[in-house]
């Protein structure tokens, strides 16, 4: 079988090279012979890492091939090859290829995953990482930071990879040019696709990052370009470009929670990217502009409702005179050639305009300096709905120059802007979520100074003989399959879960009940009889559950395990619904908590109907735990030390422990402390900054251990809505302190002896910077 398998190996690769001349064909079995082939290994050589599972593998991949004949290790068959445990590969050479390898169930013992360097002498420069996928590799935790993907050198290429689920800290990849070695790099990231990455609840969850703030004056011209990001909703930059000379071409950028951000650096181009979002989620963003030089043509927007930061078209104020690692004015950026159908309030100017934060902030810190030389030309708006506001100036817009764009908002009056006419048109359906207009337009588009070097439109028609305002001149039968994704990423893998059915395993009143979970798979449902359950050490959830009564009435599980520790631990990756459930403790556990250490990726709480009791802690998150989603509704919680506990994160970095607290018609009594405490630290405007609704819901005699005196803690939280509830002998100074700048809000709202909201509309902070 080996013998067959080289035979084919050496004979594929002689086809697929072109004639160029290849080395010799190694298969090896094991990390000696691994190392071993490396170190003997000439241009044009393979090496093949055999199917199976390589665990603790850290591969330095030293050796030199050249431009005809690289050197290669792939997987003996792409995709069967697994690598696992503590585990990196760093590239140190010339020439040298990596493909088909699949990182999963495990994390780099380094800074990096994967990386360009083996150390800052031995460099990596015209190497490819390809057709591979990274799964899930996190640190043991969410602070522990590294990247995914690091470039050093030159001229290396990610190609044709699937990368989804990093939570801890850092970017999934990062660009480096600290040297003359690494700028003017021209790296490649193209053909890849980007999978979930969920949100991080901090700051430092980029997708893509191209330098810092000390590098931002450098030449880097990477490339971006022919990749997919789906759902990449690390923190508002998808892409944060720091240096000078990158390009973002044909992108596509689907329901992510975020934008493409010129966050430092000069003169990216930005051209022929599609930003697609379901018209609903407000987190959703398309290009958000700082700095100097940037061309933005060609692009495509649809169905986006993000605002500010997340808007369609962001354009920013700067800080005067800057320091590096802030905000520098907005200068001699075009925007031309440009398509925004059903975007709400697509193009903001002043940006981040902080005048009213003076007092709370230094000076250092205030961003007034407004847009200059701004060109704004060739640009299509449609409203399906007519837009009050398409344009939203949060300063002063006398920077901008608008040049023959056009509008059709359904008659719907807005403030005119001498450069933008309305016109009534209509809309074809090309492709799924791809509309342009029907006809063609009388106006001309607008030339301005090196406009001629604006070639071709969205779908690669040429622009010369009939060019047109928008992203597309005409179709020419062309049918744009951008969220094909055979298109993206290694052909051997699909991200595409089969639905299954879940099964329903029941807990018999003698039953071991960690037994019945370990049983279950993802999704399944474990059920309970309306009868007590006696239950003396933790249940462990490391998956995604439901646990619920059957029948009427309901199950009640009376839990006697030692002070301190949950009755249900949450792991990462444990997800737990349960309804219908009465919870009793003994006055010194915790019915909820996450693990203290090694929350290497999220967990998630749903509570529903359930009765909460006699706990020290009704929930609580430890330090570098964090949960997309924690909610209460219809459920009790009294007689308890301690409510909802989530606030962990005191490093103020901008780091917090859930994305969504929703509490609805629940009833809190008697809870002395941290009824609901949820925190987030440090001036930070990377993340959604967490989310609390708190509606229908009544609290009596709760909070007289308080010691801020304030019975609903939401410190630095940026959404709150607290509405419609019922506050009654609560022995506390204050039911809520509200930040008025921030999105925060409260109405409805019945109080009886329990102190009273305030809001204060600067609320001081920490400064991160």
């Amino acid at each position: 079988m080996k013998s067959l398998f080289l035979f084919l190996f050496t004979s594929f690769c002689l086809v697929s090279c072109n004639n160029t001349t290849i080395g010799s064909v190694v298969l090896v079995n094991n990390v000696a012979e691994l190392e071993t082939a490396i170190s003997k290994a000439q241009p044009g050589d393979v090496i093949a890492l055999a199917d199976g599972i390589w665990k603790d593998l850290q591969i330095k991949f030293i050796a030199n091939g050249t431009e005809k004949q690289p050197i290669t290790i792939k997987a003996e068959t792409p995709g069967k090859v697994f690598v696992e445990g503590v585990s990196d590969l760093k590239f140190g050479g010339q020439y040298l290829i990596v493909d088909g390898l699949h990182y999963r169930n495990g994390y780099s013992p380094s800074e990096a995953v994967v990386i360009f360097r083996v150390d800052k002498e031995t460099i990596g420069n015209h190497c490819t990482f390809t057709n591979s996928v990274i799964e899930d590799f996190n640190k043991m935790t969410r602070d522990d930071a590294d990247r995914w993907i690091q470039f050093w050198g030159r001229h290396n290429t990610l190609s044709n990879c699937y990368i989804e689920g990093k939570t801890n800290r850092g970017p999934t990849i990062r660009v480096d040019l600290k040297g003359n070695e690494h700028i003017n790099n021209y790296h490649q990231i193209i053909n890849n696709h980007f999978g979930p990455r969920p949100p991080k609840g901090g700051a430092s969850g980029e997708t893509i990052q191209i330098g810092d703030s000390y590098s931002s004056m450098s030449p880097s011209y990477t490339l971006v370009a022919n990749n997919l990001f789906e759902e990449c909703n690390g923190e508002v930059e998808i892409i944060s470009s720091k240096t000078n000379f990158n390009e973002f071409r044909n992108n596509v950028f689907y329901k992510s929670e975020g934008s493409l951000v010129t966050r430092h650096g000069n003169y990216c181009t930005i051209d022929g990217n599609y930003f697609i979002g379901d018209g609903e989620n407000e987190n959703i963003g398309g290009i958000r502009i700082i700095n100097t030089g940037h061309w933005v043509t060609n692009n495509y927007f649809y169905n986006l409702k993000g605002k500010s930061f997340r808007s369609p078209l962001a354009v920013m104020n700067g800080i005067p005179k800057s320091p590096q690692n802030r905000y520098n004015q907005v200068t001699d950026v075009v925007v031309a050639y440009n398509t925004y159908i059903n975007c709400d309030s697509p193009w903001q100017f002043g940006v981040g305009q902080n005048l009213a934060q003076k007092d709370v902030l230094p000076a250092s810190e205030i961003r007034s300096a407004r847009p200059l030389r701004t060109l704004v030309a060739n640009n299509i708006l449609y409203n399906e709905i007519g837009d009050n506001s398409p344009i939203v100036e949060h300063d002063k817009a006398d920077g901008v120059a608008f040049k023959n764009n056009i509008i059709n908002n359904q008659g719907v009056a807005f403030e005119i802007q001498e450069g933008l006419q309305e016109v009534g048109f209509k809309l074809s359906e090309i492709a799924e979520h791809i509309w342009i207009p029907s006809s063609s337009f009388e106006i001309e588009p607008y030339q301005g100074f090196e406009f001629e070097k604006i070639t071709k439109d969205l779908f690669g028609n040429s622009r010369s003989s009939n060019n047109s305002i928008g992203a597309v001149v005409n179709t020419n039968g062309i049918t744009p399959s951008i969220l094909d994704k055979s298109k993206y990423g290694p052909r051997w893998y699909s991200d595409e879960v089969k639905d299954k059915e879940p099964k329903t395993i029941k807990v018999a009143i003698n039953d071991d009940f960690q037994a019945k979970i370990d049983e279950a798979e993802n999704g399944d449902i474990i059920t309970l009889d309306p009868v007590p359950y006696q239950v003396n050490e933790s249940i462990l959830i490391d998956k995604q559950l439901t646990i619920k009564t059957l029948g009427d009435g309901k199950a009640e599980i009376i839990f006697s395990g030692i002070e301190d520790t949950p009755l249900f631990q949450l792991h990462p990756k444990g997800f737990l619904k349960i309804e219908g459930v009465i919870l009793k403790g003994k006055g010194t556990q915790h019915a909820f908590a996450s693990l203290k250490e090694n929350m290497y990726t999220h967990f998630g709480l749903k509570v529903a109907q359930c009765e909460i009791s006699n706990f020290k802690f009704a929930l609580k998150a430890y330090k570098q735990s964090f949960a997309e989603r924690i909610t209460f509704k219809n459920t009790s919680i009294s007689n308890c030390k301690n409510g909802l506990k989530l606030s962990e994160e005191t490093n103020d970095r901008g780091d917090y422990n859930t994305e969504y607290l929703t509490i609805e018609n629940c009833h809190f009594s008697n809870v002395n402390q941290n009824v609901i405490d949820y925190y987030r630290g440090g001036y930070d405007e990377s993340t959604i900054g967490g989310n609390l609704i708190l509606r229908n819901s009544s609290f009596t005699n709760c909070g007289a251990k308080e010691q801020n005196g304030i019975l609903i803690n939401t410190r630095g939280i940026i959404n709150v809505d607290i509405s419609n509830n019922t506050f009654k002998n609560n022995q506390v100074k204050l039911v809520a302190l509200l930040w008025g700048a921030k999105n925060n809000s409260h109405a409805n709202n019945t109080i009886s002896n329990s102190g009273k909201i305030v809001v204060e509309e600067n609320l001081k902070l920490k400064l991160m910077y």
